[in-house]
């Protein structure tokens, strides 16, 4: 009786790799979207387009409590609203800049900060005005001592103008060479003077 041996080949002995699958692609990931700090303190759903998300980042839930604290939630709203796009953002600063001074000092709120510093501005300028007095009158009671100076020179040298007494007051003094007055003939001349002239008579 013959047996007979059937010999298969599997797919990995094969001498010629498989052709390549194609793998299917995965759906991109979703963007999470946070809310903003203001709904999420309101707890309400974050729309596309509300009004306050550009204004109250979710990094910073600080700023919208302490202007929703003093002006609320519709307030704020209703501001924005009322409006345009390009004064939104002062307009929140001014609000949370509002709030915080209320918040320190609940009867004045920013007007007391505001008298506080237009005082201090007051004290300054009077402080430099009078500042500004005293450099004048230094300034006078030098013009007036130089006057005084100039005069007392014109009097007691009357030929002199006064530009030559102004220079000469302007000029370092300048020492006199004194050796022409102490050669030999003067002071042998000297010398006799002095021993033969009596000192009174």
């Amino acid at each position: 009786m013959d047996y007979k041996i059937k010999t298969t080949t599997s797919p990995s002995s094969s001498s010629s790799p498989p052709p390549p699958t194609s793998q299917p692609q995965s759906p991109p990931s979703p963007v999470v979207v946070s809310p903003c700090a203001a709904c999420k303190i309101l707890r309400r759903r974050c729309v596309e387009k509300c009004v306050l998300a550009p204004y109250f980042p979710p990094t910073d839930p600080l700023k919208f409590t302490i202007a929703h604290r003093v002006f609320g939630a519709s307030n704020i709203i209703k501001f924005l609203q009322e409006l345009p796009e390009s004064q939104r953002a002062d307009a929140v600063s001014s609000m949370v800049y509002e709030a915080n001074a209320r918040i320190r000092d609940p009867v004045y709120g920013c007007a007391g900060a505001i008298c506080q510093l237009q005082k201090q501005v007051s004290e300054l300028q009077a402080q430099l005005a009078k500042a500004q007095a005293e450099l004048v009158n230094m300034q006078c009671q030098q013009a007036n001592l130089v006057a005084l100076i100039c005069m007392e020179m014109s009097q007691s040298h009357p030929d002199e103008p006064h530009s030559t007494m102004a220079a000469q007051l302007a000029q370092p003094p300048q020492h006199e060479d004194m050796n022409c007055f102490l050669d030999d003939n003067n002071m042998n001349n000297f010398g006799s003077a002095w021993a033969w002239e009596p000192l009174w008579t």
